[in-house]
């Protein structure tokens, strides 16, 4: 009526690309490198869960819920398949800002983080995924549009955090090597 249009992506997709769970899925499904996590297991040949979107524009939720872990003995055999080594990081699907996240390296402190991580994000997926020690937090900045096509615009690290939340972000990310960084526009184009 007043000759505006939104120009973004659908709700659907922004719907999957703002739940952690569902993003991981999507990336694994796209090719995308992914660190071990949850959702790692129990796809085809008991490799890494892959699910293209479904007619509502979501994952299909038997696979979504195979990347959970709704139980704190859920989320002990999922660490186990993982592995402790280097610690693990647990997390809330709707978290955010610091919440809905914990650090364990052990079950003991699994069983008691889990509970505290539901508690904190009530109602949310969690999720458990193994942790990148002395890794950067780098961002591929994207364009695409409805056909399908899309082009990766630059990128930037936002690694300077306190308590797992950006304080600000840095452009353009000059810490990765220049091949590195295309391979990760690569698959942010694949995504």
């Amino acid at each position: 009526k007043l000759g505006i249009k939104f120009i973004g992506p659908t709700a659907p997709v922004m719907s999957v690309l703002g739940d952690k769970i569902a993003a991981n899925i999507l990336a694994q499904t796209a090719k995308v490198p992914s660190i071990p996590w949850s959702g790692s297991f129990g796809g085809e040949d008991n490799g890494p869960l892959q699910a293209n979107l479904n007619e509502q524009g979501t994952i299909p939720e038997e696979i979504f819920e195979k990347a959970t872990t709704r139980t704190v003995e859920e989320a002990v055999k999922a660490a186990e398949l993982i592995g402790y080594e280097g610690g693990l990081m647990i997390k809330a699907s709707e978290g955010g800002g610091g919440k809905g996240i914990r650090f364990v390296d052990n079950e003991k402190d699994l069983r008691t983080a889990f509970v505290q991580v539901q508690n904190e994000v009530v109602g949310s997926p969690i999720f458990i995924m193994q942790l990148c020690k002395n890794a950067r937090h780098l961002e591929v900045q994207i364009i695409g549009d409805e056909h399908g096509n899309a082009i990766a615009l630059n990128g930037r690290d936002c690694s300077t955090q306190r308590r797992f939340q950006k304080i600000f972000e840095e452009a353009p990310p000059a810490i990765a090597k220049p091949d590195t960084f295309k391979e990760m526009q690569r698959a942010a184009q694949r995504l």
